[in-house]
């Protein structure tokens, strides 16, 4: 990912707070000439048993991630292959109307992470424990951060039956490149009218963009 200086993560901290508060990732991968390439929006966590200290660029953290095995892209992967999971974080259109001058150009504020690395099946044969495992993380981790503490233990028996059509993966991180375009390349002024517009809105994104640019240094 193309990424200017303006727009470079302030930490690596802010790329994994990206990653861990919005999970629905795209994984990307070539596939084969005549098939590929595959993309597939998937539910992706780090890992909770690694991932204890963040490199600056992510490398060698770990994250887990399932699909559907009838998937036409959970049959193309090999394990060991170099795939893509890109996230996606607050964004919001920001209108020349909020600048206040002219000329001026409309442009998007946006906040992504692009993670490389190699992706490993977890395909043993049959219903598998680490499937399992898996499954019971992805549920910790979105119960805890987005849910109600839902307790799945009367569900164990029900995640056994469906986990032959779960495809669950490790991916290993080789590095990753954030993009926080949030008006840094602006005057302070316009960067506050931009704050302000996107503070008062009513959307959600808007309001959680507005609060990274609180954050830049």
């Amino acid at each position: 990912m193309f990424v200017p200086p303006p727009y470079r993560e302030p930490s690596g901290s802010w790329m994994v707070d990206l990653i861990r508060n919005n999970p629905l990732a795209l994984l990307v991968h070539n596939g084969s000439p005549l098939a590929g390439p595959f993309a597939t929006h998937l539910p992706v966590i780090p890992d909770p048993d690694a991932n204890r200290e963040w490199a600056p660029d992510l490398a060698g953290a770990t994250l887990l991630g399932h699909m559907n095995r009838s998937n036409p892209h959970w049959k193309a992967i090999q394990s060991g292959e170099v795939a893509l999971l890109t996230f996606t974080g607050p964004h919001g259109y920001v209108s020349p109307t909020v600048y206040g001058k002219t000329p001026a150009a409309p442009t998007w504020n946006f906040t992504s992470v692009h993670v490389r690395g190699t992706i490993q099946k977890i395909d043993s044969p049959g219903p598998s424990e680490d499937t399992l495992d898996v499954v019971k993380s992805t549920v910790r981790a979105f119960e805890a951060d987005f849910g109600a503490d839902w307790d799945m233990t009367e569900s164990i028996s029900y995640f056994r039956q469906i986990l032959p059509e779960v495809g669950a993966f490790r991916f290993t991180v080789s590095g990753a490149d954030g993009m926080f375009k949030l008006s840094q390349e602006q005057a302070p002024e316009i960067r506050d009218r931009v704050y302000r517009s996107f503070s008062e809105r009513d959307c959600a994104r808007h309001r959680a963009a507005a609060s990274l640019m609180a954050s830049l240094p």
